[in-house]
């Protein structure tokens, strides 16, 4: 989910941000409850990388493959620091029983606690594992979700709440909160149209809205959730078609719109929580994904235009303390042309490592870039179809 953010799509190699929706590309035909063939199990790929930079607690990372929209081929891989080995698709062999493995298009990943949460959209549920093993836990039926956060013993799910399908007339969408101890849902709130991701503050929790299955009639605002009534009490006018949302250390929440792919931009707003308004905003910032590590953002570009029937990439840097653009690229080697289409990012918080995801075509494997804090590439490695969300674990995936 997470361009156009990670949706649940019949991709090919120009539609997927051509359709104008908030998940752009995201759900242009009604979406198929999840069901894999049952085929036999699929033994993981091992890929050596041949190492990576040493960390002091952070043991490996896990990647969620989105997968085209009904295909039911999300797949998750597995990158251990210890041995420098990348497994595709490790999920098949450790729950051999679950017939649809992972299901239809992967969204976003996260750990909270022993446990690993992965947001599978068009399947309308959140696959839960342990942490530890990957082994299934339990699945939470949600409507169309589409990214999670978590705070105080709960999971905060935002959820598009209708079909899978463009509709200028489509409701409202809605965050469930989903109690982690017994994964069940416990009440919902409703938010702006097409909710994307969210970030908890304090006790507010600020949702992005996209409006993007309203299209050109797109939603320009975030929400704003009081967590002891788990009630709407506001919402803050940003830009258009709203999609990821990074929180710094000093209270700023960096936003990103991703424009109508015509004639308004992408662009990266700040807000501040101390006053619920936007306080600085980047025009010349565009904004697919970001990653945060310390006081540094790394914003990934990959934007398509219908007017030119092209894409645009860039991969910058913002010091988040003075707001300033530091860098615009963070890639310094010349690998730039070989990354067809930079779809996830992730910053390992000690070695400050920079993994990009490249989707390439959205239909075959894609390939995930390792890059040292200099910009130099260290390794790469093939990936499942539509690389997208990447979470880091400090304990190591058990054999």
């Amino acid at each position: 989910m997470a361009g156009a953010p990670s949706c649940a799509v019949a991709r090919r190699v120009r539609s997927r941000r051509m359709v104008a929706c908030g998940v752009l590309a995201a759900c242009l035909a009604g979406c198929l409850f999840s069901c894999r063939k049952e085929e036999g199990v699929i033994p993981p790929t091992h890929i050596d990388t041949g190492g990576s930079m040493q960390t002091d607690s952070i043991r490996g990372f896990f990647l969620l493959n989105e997968g085209n929209k009904g295909s039911n081929k999300a797949t998750l891989d597995y990158f251990d620091y210890a041995t420098g080995v990348y497994s595709k698709n490790i999920y098949p062999s450790r729950n051999p029983t679950v017939v649809k493995e992972l299901g239809d298009v992967g969204n976003d990943i996260q750990i909270y606690g022993s446990k690993l949460y992965a947001v599978i959209n068009c399947s309308h549920l959140v696959e839960v594992m342990d942490a530890a093993t990957a082994r299934h836990i339990a699945t939470i039926a949600i409507p169309n979700c589409r990214y999670i956060t978590f705070d105080k013993g709960y999971a905060y799910v935002s959820s598009y709440a209708g079909p899978v399908l463009i509709d200028p007339g489509a409701r409202l969408g809605y965050v469930a909160k989903v109690d982690t101890a017994t994964l069940q849902v416990l009440d919902s709130c409703v938010v702006g149209y097409q909710p994307e991701e969210l970030v908890v503050c304090g006790n507010k929790l600020y949702v992005a809205n996209s409006g993007g299955y309203r299209v050109p009639d797109y939603d320009n605002t975030v929400s704003v959730v009081d967590l002891t009534t788990f009630a709407e009490v506001g919402k803050i006018v940003v830009g258009i078609n709203l999609h990821r949302m990074r929180l710094d250390a000093y209270g700023y929440l960096w936003v990103s719109s991703r424009g109508d792919y015509k004639y308004t931009p992408s662009k990266t707003y700040v807000l501040d929580t101390r006053t619920d308004r936007v306080k600085t905003v980047f025009a010349q910032l565009p904004n697919s994904a970001m990653s945060l590590a310390g006081d540094s953002l790394y914003v990934l570009s990959s934007v398509w235009s219908e007017l030119s029937g092209s894409y645009s990439t860039a991969y910058a840097v913002v010091d988040v303390r003075t707001q300033r653009i530091v860098a615009q690229r963070f890639i310094t080697d010349g690998t730039e042309p070989f990354i067809e289409r930079p779809y996830g990012i992730a910053v390992n918080p000690e070695t400050r490592e920079i993994l990009v995801a490249d989707a390439k075509d959205y239909v075959t494997p894609g390939v995930l870039y390792c890059f040292r804090p200099d910009g130099k590439k260290r390794w790469e490695a093939s990936t499942g179809d539509i690389p997208s969300s990447i979470v880091f674990t400090r304990q190591r995936l058990a054999p």
